[in-house]
């Protein structure tokens, strides 16, 4: 049913079905649909929803991914492409009236006013979009990292508000595909990673979090980066050397190579060592979130 593509890190290079994140799509479309119909999803007094908007923004993501997946899309096109999704949160951080301050660590809060809604959400939309599609390539990487993110993203929401339970069941859907993609039986492919991305950036936005998302996402830009300062400056691009079923680099030109630059380690041991340091930041995000809370 799904196209087979090798998996590039296994002896043989056996093939693993691809693009099941189109699953993901569509199981979150439908949930949020239903939490919509059987819940108060609907704001009285402005006729949105913040259930059907994040629905819509997944769907594209989901339709971005799939785009990417059959004509493999330019980064110049892929980079922009999210920018798209950014008006239907436009409009519904608009009609609610949404916080347009954002509060940074030593900084303070800034007010962007109505520059909040025409420049910083877009931004958001397209940075973290692409950031997350941008890690990849082992198995498990693309899906249990955007997990911890969600996750802790969805905990540090839970202090404020019930917006978190707009995709507990979208979250458990996903760490199905998480434990199937770690045992190299799977892999969501394009439509997965932009899904998930897109699910994040738009949950950070209606749910207000995105001093926690901005922390969360760190190893993300670095990763990012290192990627893009590469290809700019040397005209190449990430590669790992896969022997003995490890791999190795000879260069930092992403967050996988920097980490096995001259130091040979199974895809496993990688993966545990970026979502650790994952989990590390959206553990900072959440604590940051909790002592700032007002008593």
């Amino acid at each position: 049913m799904f196209p087979k593509v090798p998996d590039q890190h296994k002896n043989g290079k056996p093939l693993v079905p691809n693009g099941l994140g189109v699953l993901y799509v569509l199981f979150t479309t439908v949930c949020l649909f239903l939490f919509y119909f059987l819940s108060e999803g609907r704001s009285v007094q402005s006729g949105i929803s913040a259930p059907l908007t994040l629905a819509v923004c997944i769907l594209f993501g989901g339709f971005m991914g799939l785009l990417d997946d059959w004509m493999d899309l330019k980064w110049r096109y892929k980079a922009f492409m999210p920018l798209i999704t950014a008006l239907p949160l436009i409009y519904f951080a608009i009609s609610m009236n949404a916080r347009t301050a954002i509060t940074l660590p030593f900084i303070g809060s800034i007010n962007f006013g109505i520059w909040y809604f025409y420049i910083i959400i877009p931004l958001i939309v397209m940075i973290v979009t692409n950031t997350i599609n941008m890690l990849g390539g082992l198995n498990g990487l693309e899906t249990i990292c955007p997990a911890i993110v969600f996750l802790g993203l969805m905990g540090i929401s839970s202090l404020t508000s019930s917006h978190y339970l707009l995709m507990i069941g979208p979250i458990i859907f996903w760490l199905i595909l998480v434990a199937l993609n770690l045992q190299g039986k799977i892999f969501v492919g394009n439509s997965g990673s932009f899904a998930i991305g897109m699910s994040i950036a738009s949950f950070a936005i209606i749910a207000d979090v995105k001093l926690g998302l901005l922390v969360s996402i760190i190893p993300y830009i670095f990763n990012s980066s290192l990627i893009l300062l590469a290809v700019f400056f040397t005209h190449k691009k990430a590669a790992v050397a896969f022997k003995d079923n490890k791999l190795e680099s000879d260069h930092k030109r992403s967050l996988v190579t920097t980490i096995t630059y001259h130091r040979p380690l199974t895809e496993r041991k990688i993966v545990i060592i970026i979502s650790t340091l994952i989990a590390l930041f959206v553990l900072l995000a959440f604590i940051y979130s909790l002592v700032s809370l007002p008593i």
